[in-house]
This record gives structure tokens, C-alpha cells and sequence, in this order.
């Protein structure tokens, strides 16, 4: 199909080749900037080192040397498993969470399935900001969660299911400090609360871990796994946070932050039904 080659430094180049390369550069540049910052990213250059070195005891003919790296090298693969158990998770999270399999692309929905159980909805984030800022005002401490494209099942089957209508009553009675709810996250889709008091992956990021509290570590965390969004009322300073892609934005003015939920959510939700 591709018999278009030429030669460079004694090695065929064809267009395969080429596309080869590129997917591998890709692949690697991703997994970089899933690793970076954290413990595993200095594992991984640990394992690259140990890798190469053995790589040139072979070369240098060092049996023994040889023998004690090959060794290790034989269960590299369960241990690089067992230690980035979480980063593999990760990455397979971000892979389904991608804007190709994501609601934004049109073509997802020519599935004649998706028609029967599609379903436009409106989100009121006038008013869930509003009981935001009066939590704030009395600093009680809150997290609010808006997946995207997806209902978060998995999240929400952790805390007490509602399907409820929002309504700025309803978050202050959640977050309320004597209500049983109030210690975990509300889970916000499809225009009705879903779930409160869910359990959040927290973030292991540990140039953070030190920096924020719990609430805004797990807001982070799931935020880091999934396309949510979230707002987070801090307990002790009293401040709303808007929360994307595991990056925090503070301070920000009531106004500022409806207009970033509604940016956010301006196109045409879909959810899936039941």
C-alpha cells in the first residue's frame, strides 16, 4: 500500500515508519505529562536507568552483572503494575474520558440507541452559587460536582442517592454542619442533584498534598480522573474554588464563576438515562 521509501544513515523510511515513530512520540509525551510531579514520574526514571545500565553490562559482556538485571527485568512487568496501579488507572480514565469518546463529538450520537434516550436539561448555577456564597459567608465547608460527560455512577453509589431538583434550600440543608450529609460531595447531572455525601478519589499529587485540605484534595483528585468540574466552599478561609482538570482557581467572584459553569456548559448537554 506504502511502497514510497528512501534511505537514511543505511535505514528504510516509509510513510509506516513515519506514522510508527509519531504514535510512539505521542504515546511517551503523554505519559509524561500524566507523571509529572508525582512519585511515580521518579520511579519511572529509576526503571529507566536500571534498564540502560543493563542494557550496557550486556554489551560490555558482564555475565554475572548481566544475569542479577535480567533477573529483575523478568518481573518488571508485574512491578511496574503493581507500583503505577494508580497511574495506569489514570491514564486508562483519561483514554475513556477523551473528547473522542466524549459527548462534544457529533458523530457519537448518530447511534440510533442514543435518539430513544437522549435528554436536553437546564442547570440553575445562579442559584447553586448562590448557596455557595451563603456557606461561605458562615464558612461551612462544601463540594459541589458537575461531570460532563458522564453521570459518575461509580462516585455517586458511594453516598445516598436523591434525584432531586436543585434549589438553593436543598444545598444549604445538605452542607448544613448538623445534617448527616454534609461531610462528602454533591454529585449535580442532568439538572437534578443526583447524590450526596460521596466519597472522592483524593489526589495524590504531591506537590499539593501539603498545601490544601481534604475537601479541596478530593475535588482536585476527581477532577484529575474524570472531565468534572467542581466548587468547593472552604471551611476555614470561607473562599469558592472552581476546580477543572485538577486545577484550582481562587478568589473569584461569584459573577466570574457562573460565567466559567456556563462557558463550561453553554453547548447542549446529553445524559443517559436510567
Amino acid at each position: 500500500m506504502f511502497d514510497s521509501k528512501f534511505e537514511l544513515f543505511s535505514y528504510t523510511i516509509n510513510p509506516i515508519n513515519i506514522i510508527d515513530v509519531l504514535l510512539v512520540v505521542f504515546l511517551c509525551f503523554q505519559l509524561f505529562k500524566l507523571l509529572k510531579g508525582s512519585l511515580a514520574f521518579n520511579i519511572l526514571i529509576g526503571l529507566i536507568t536500571i534498564y540502560m545500565f543493563w542494557l550496557v553490562v550486556r554489551y560490555f559482556e558482564m555475565p554475572l552483572m548481566a544475569g542479577v538485571l535480567g533477573e529483575f527485568a523478568k518481573v518488571g512487568i508485574i512491578a511496574v503494575l503493581i507500583v503505577f496501579q494508580q497511574e495506569i488507572r489514570k491514564f486508562l480514565l483519561v483514554i475513556g474520558n477523551s473528547s473522542l469518546l466524549g459527548e462534544k463529538k457529533k458523530w457519537w450520537n448518530i447511534f440510533p440507541w442514543k435518539w430513544k434516550i437522549q435528554e436536553t436539561f437546564h442547570t440553575p448555577f445562579d442559584e447553586i452559587v448562590e448557596a455557595c456564597r451563603e456557606l461561605s459567608s458562615h464558612k461551612t465547608g462544601a463540594i459541589i460536582v458537575f461531570p460532563i460527560t458522564s453521570e459518575m455512577k461509580f462516585i455517586a453509589t458511594s453516598g445516598e442517592a436523591m434525584d432531586s431538583i436543585i434549589s438553593k434550600r436543598l444545598i444549604l440543608a445538605i452542607f448544613n454542619k448538623n445534617s448527616p450529609l454534609h461531610d462528602g460531595a454533591v454529585i449535580i447531572s442532568g439538572g437534578k442533584i443526583k447524590a450526596a455525601n460521596c466519597v472522592l478519589p483524593v489526589s495524590e499529587n504531591p506537590q499539593i498534598i501539603n498545601k490544601y485540605g481534604l475537601r479541596h484534595l478530593s475535588a482536585i483528585g476527581i477532577t484529575e480522573q474524570t472531565d468534572a468540574v467542581c466548587l468547593v466552599v472552604s471551611e476555614e478561609k470561607g473562599s469558592i474554588s472552581y476546580i477543572k482538570e485538577g486545577k484550582i482557581e481562587e478568589g473569584l467572584l461569584a459573577e466570574e464563576i457562573i460565567d466559567r459553569l456556563n462557558e463550561q456548559f453553554s453547548k447542549e448537554m446529553v445524559t443517559i438515562g436510567e
